[in-house]
């Protein structure tokens, strides 16, 4: 039997969260705020903490924090939240949470990752390594993006290189820019420079800067890249493709902290965390000889891989909207059908989150009417239109040509309706048959007006 404290402010929440919890044989606690929560845990030892992430007064982040700077040890704290973001995951990540997990939670999540914290903290209070996870703005509810922004969180502290893995156009930069945020050395210089974009000849001049006279054009001295970032961080995107003589002078800056402008004779100390981004198979290259070993070994000391869109589809509709607010603003934006949103769901999106970006960016440009339906994309896509009384999936027609906040409505009260009458009004019933939580079918009963 585990000791558990839950925190939130929605008593139903609450209430739920400790049933469940003690119908899996724990003792538990609630506070309704997190100084509540600070007192009892100054009383009180608990092996692992429930902490909400929007409350009244002190919010869920500000409590981690107060936490970790009042206690002698901090037990696994698992944030929950109903508007679940990417920056707020990678605070929370940073702060020390456990976890971050979305709002409604199903049982099998909570089991899941309680067993997983308390195995953590056994292993801690042993004194053994508890094993940490493995796991501009990052947008997406995927599971495999909110890994991302966990591993974002965990190596933010750190100024070890980190190598980020992923195909053209899933966001690396981001990840880059996501990681200088949320690091100490937020306030310093962020730069980020191509390598594939600049030529060989002049890419050793770009980094680490040229003295009046190094060569024809130089008339006068140049820092370089290394130079302007001191104190923050360095991207260097697409790395694969540097010149192995760059690569040896990029592992001496990273080896002894110093570069040398190109003509000059007197190196100078520079601090840098280095954060380098690629499409390529490194480990391939190093085989092939075209990539130094113990500079792939040096940088590859972190690693974040970035996952394609083909394997977040949760992210392409709210990615879709988030660049079509972005294309219109100050404007009304443009908005989908659920029949537009099924062909984006269908593509497979080679030139992933760019190539989603761009075809927003053109629809705003190109498509008169607010609507966007199936036909605006399947000309670039190479979709079908699709047409007729309903879809190759039998969805009526009249759905797809909604906007596609109506078409989740209207399935939403249909859903809640067929459950509530097949449970015969017992709502409890009808939540599990769902699968969703009370308190949740309860706000929808309401909002729907199923009363």
């Amino acid at each position: 039997m585990a000791k558990l404290l839950i925190v939130d402010d929605d008593t139903a929440f609450r209430e739920t969260l400790a049933e469940t919890l003690q119908s899996l044989g724990h003792d538990t606690v609630e506070a309704a705020d997190g100084e509540r929560a600070l007192d009892a845990m100054q009383r009180t030892r608990f092996d692992a903490v429930f902490l909400d992430h929007r409350m009244p007064g002190m919010d869920g982040l500000q409590a981690l924090a107060a936490m970790r700077a009042r206690l002698a040890r901090l037990p696994p704290v698992i944030v929950l939240t109903a508007f679940a973001s990417g920056g707020n995951t990678i605070e929370a990540m940073r702060l020390g949470a456990f976890d971050h997990l979305t709002k409604p939670v199903r049982r099998d999540a909570v089991i899941d990752v309680l067993a997983r914290a308390l195995h953590a903290e056994a292993a801690a209070l042993a004194g053994q390594a508890s094993g940490a996870h493995e796991d501009g703005e990052l947008i997406g509810p995927s599971d495999a993006m909110r890994e991302v922004h966990k591993r974002i969180g965990l190596v933010a502290a750190s100024s070890a290189p980190v190598l980020v893995l992923g195909e053209t156009g899933t966001g690396k930069e981001m990840v880059a820019r996501a990681l200088h945020r949320h690091s100490a050395r937020a306030d310093a210089p962020f730069i980020a420079i191509n390598c594939a974009a600049i030529p060989k000849e002049l890419l050793e001049s770009e980094l680490f800067g040229h003295v009046r006279g190094a060569f024809t054009g130089a008339t006068a001295d140049r820092p370089g890249c290394f130079r302007a970032a001191d104190g923050g961080v360095l991207l260097l995107d697409e790395i694969g493709d540097m010149a192995p003589n760059v690569q040896s002078k990029i592992l001496r800056a990273l080896q002894e902290g110093e570069v040398t402008p190109l003509g000059g004779h007197r190196t100078v100390k520079v601090d840098v965390r280095l954060v380098a981004a690629t499409h390529r198979d490194l480990a391939a290259a190093v085989r092939e000889g075209s990539f130094r070993e113990d500079l792939f070994y040096r940088l590859n000391v972190l690693s974040i891989r970035v996952p394609p869109l083909r394997e977040r589809l949760a992210d392409i509709i709210p990615l879709a909207e988030h660049f079509l607010r972005r294309a219109a603003a100050p404007e009304a934006p443009k908005v989908l059908s659920a029949s537009s949103a099924q062909v984006l769901l269908s593509h497979a999106w080679p030139g992933n989150v760019r190539e989603l970006r761009n075809l927003m960016e053109r629809c705003h440009a190109l498509v008169r009417h607010r609507v966007l339906g199936a036909a605006d994309f399947a000309a670039e896509l190479g979709a079908a239109a699709g047409g007729g009384g309903t879809s190759s999936d039998g969805v009526p027609a009249d759905w797809l040509d909604r906007e596609l906040p109506d078409a989740i409505e209207k399935l939403e009260r249909l859903l809640i309706t067929h459950a509530l009458a097949q449970a015969q009004g017992n709502r409890t019933e009808a939540a599990r048959r769902l699968g969703i939580h009370r308190q949740l079918l309860y706000r929808k009963i309401e909002q729907y007006g199923l009363g």
